[in-house]
């Protein structure tokens, strides 16, 4: 498909009429912007690969440290039994009213 010079005139013309002078340049300038982030993702994605053999390692070696840690943590705590604090102004799981705190 080869555009001659006539075809790219008349494309422009249309892109003109549908946008405006008003809205190319800011149309221009974020597809520009848009193009930018897009190159710098793409470079970004192929330095990753690097990186992501050395920190899932890292990733590993830490995970482990920190389940030791939890562990020796648990056995140093050893068994503790939760208890819920005692509250004279609840029955039943309903808060009683002053009133009705007596009876």
């Amino acid at each position: 498909m080869d555009l001659g010079p006539w075809e790219i005139a008349i494309i422009a013309v249309v892109i003109l009429v549908l946008f405006g002078s008003a809205k190319l340049p800011q149309a221009a300038r974020s597809l520009g912007r848009s193009m930018r982030i897009f190159k710098s993702e793409t470079k970004g994605l192929i330095g990753d690969d690097d990186e992501k053999q050395s920190t899932s390692a890292d990733a590993r070696t830490e995970a482990a440290r920190l389940r030791a840690e939890a562990a020796r943590l648990e056995a140093q705590a050893g068994p503790q039994e939760l208890k819920a604090p005692v509250d004279d102004a609840v029955k039943e799981g309903v808060p009683v009213r002053q009133s009705e705190h007596g009876k």
